[in-house]
């Protein structure tokens, strides 16, 4: 798939709640400057339960014109109906793309044996390499590292995991029981050097929308095995890592890229911007980066 720093890219919106294309062009071009290895289109960061077919289409195109091939391109097509995730997975492959990031289902609720089915079901009606996503904070459901082997096992083309689960004693023990080919991608920016530490390959990153150079740094630090400098990195960046998720993601990386210039602070329903409050948490920690860069 890919080796490295891969962002979970916003969709931005106008006054309208229209998409934004000339934003998504900016900020597409803003990664692509910053030599990110993969850009990851319509996940959760994305916003994807609220985006309809034909935008999704749109939105991916856009992205592919202006990355000209100079970075991976991984479209989100996960959703809690199998045979929807299908469905985009047809369109993805149209638009000949690098990936598919497939989201555990959520709210269904199933089995660990239902989940195997799923991904099985899906693994055999597609050609895209696929990652799977294990957010159960967001889904209500847990890949176990058993389930993740097993369905690894039974799918070829399952490359991959995006690790958001946030235990890192469950992603240390599907280190010890997954084959080197399964790859392991750090699903949380405060655990990044940690799942790198453990043996991962990289990271999908929140962050990295509004920080795309300084997170490379990080990523790159700790695949070479320089962990000191990544350290350092680790612990300048962590306050703002955490405080992007103040309140449900995306709502906090929006509000950045809008104090940025890259965007509206605009959501669709259910989401919605941040509080005034939390407003002020992350402009106090934005200022003071920026400060620090100035050398001030």
């Amino acid at each position: 798939m890919f080796y490295g720093l891969g962002t979970a890219l916003i969709t931005p919106f106008d006054e309208n709640y229209n998409v934004d294309y000339e934003a998504l062009r900016k900020i597409t071009r803003f990664q692509i400057d910053s030599n990110v290895e993969a850009l990851i289109v319509l996940g959760t960061t994305g916003e994807s339960p609220v985006i309809s077919l034909s935008e999704r289409e749109k939105i991916v195109a856009t992205v592919i014109e202006v990355a000209m091939g100079k970075t991976k391109i991984i479209v989100g097509t996960g959703t809690n109906d199998t045979n929807d995730v299908v469905e985009m997975n047809k369109i993805a492959e149209k638009q000949n793309v690098d990936g598919i990031l497939i989201v555990n289902p959520y709210y269904n609720k199933g089995t660990q044996e239902s989940l195997i089915a799923h991904y099985k079901y899906i693994s055999e009606r597609t050609t895209l390499p696929i990652l799977l996503y294990n957010v159960p904070t967001r889904t209500g459901m847990n890949i176990l590292p058993e389930t993740a082997v097993k369905i690894s096992e039974q799918c070829k083309n399952v490359k991959g995991i995006k690790e958001a689960c946030g235990n890192i004693s469950q992603i240390a023990h599907l280190f010890s029981i997954k084959p080197d080919s399964f790859l392991v991608y750090s699903g949380n920016d405060d655990q990044t050097l940690a799942i790198i530490a453990l043996g991962g390959v990289g990271e999908i990153s929140v962050f990295s929308n509004a920080f795309p150079s300084q997170k490379k740094s990080l990523v790159d630090a700790a695949l070479n095995g320089d962990f000191k400098t990544a350290r350092e990195l680790n612990n300048k960046y962590m306050k703002m890592m955490n405080i992007l998720f103040v309140e449900t993601s995306p709502s906090p990386i929006k509000f950045v890229m809008s104090e940025l210039g890259y965007c509206k602070n605009i959501l669709r329903l259910p989401m919605a911007p941040i509080l005034e409050k939390n407003e002020m948490i992350l402009r106090k920690e934005l200022n003071y980066l920026a400060a620090e860069q100035r050398g001030i």
